[in-house]
């Protein structure tokens, strides 16, 4: 059986409350009715109460942005990561509305907006990045020469050494069997630093 309209609403409030809290800023109430376009306030409230009933959902009752995404069962404060499969045409808030899953990551050691990525390709095993690894990516649209980006190529997203020249950026795998990517700057999108690496040992 499929969602109730009532079900599918509230999963409408999770994503954007989730979406909101992955991205730092935390909801109120009345930021959830106007995005969801409810007519009353308690309507938001009602949903939001639900999913913490639901165990969705935690609440701290004296703050306006008080939501935040439950906490594991160990405790630990973490936040859920979005995993990305591909980036759409290059839409990264796309790709982020329709993740393949998440991964938890601390939330004392990460702060910003982050997502995940599965590793295609042999370009990067220098580094110790191999295919199927997830790298964790801090979101922002710049670098320095030697971070490893996640960077935005003719719509398909790579993973390379990234390095500033003048007006052009070179793009450095790691391995000596791929060629960097020399282009001019601004045909370049920079989606952000990687910032961890994951590896699932079979």
């Amino acid at each position: 059986m499929g969602r109730t309209p009532v079900g599918q609403t509230r999963e409408r409030v999770f994503k954007f409350v989730r979406r909101r809290l992955l991205s730092g800023q935390p909801p109120t109430v009345r930021e959830v009715q106007k995005a969801l376009g409810f007519r009353a306030v308690q309507t938001a409230r009602q949903h939001l109460e639900q999913l913490v009933g639901d165990g969705r959902l935690t609440a701290d009752r004296n703050k306006s942005r008080g939501y935040r995404l439950a906490e594991p069962a160990s405790g630990l404060k973490a936040m859920l990561v979005p995993v990305l499969g591909r980036v759409p045409a290059g839409i990264l808030e796309e790709a982020i509305e329709d993740p393949d899953g998440y991964v938890t990551a601390d939330a004392p050691e990460i702060s910003g907006e982050v997502f995940a990525l599965r590793v295609q390709g042999e370009s990067m095993i220098g580094a110790g990045i191999f295919p199927g690894d997830l790298v964790l990516v801090h979101r922002q649209p710049t670098a320095r020469s030697g971070d490893i980006v996640v960077a935005l190529v003719e719509n398909e997203a790579t993973v390379k050494t990234f390095k500033q020249c003048d007006h052009r950026v070179e793009l450095h795998p790691a391995n000596p069997l791929f060629a960097p990517i020399i282009l001019d700057a601004e045909v370049v999108v920079i989606l952000g630093k990687v910032i961890e690496v994951r590896r699932t040992l079979s």
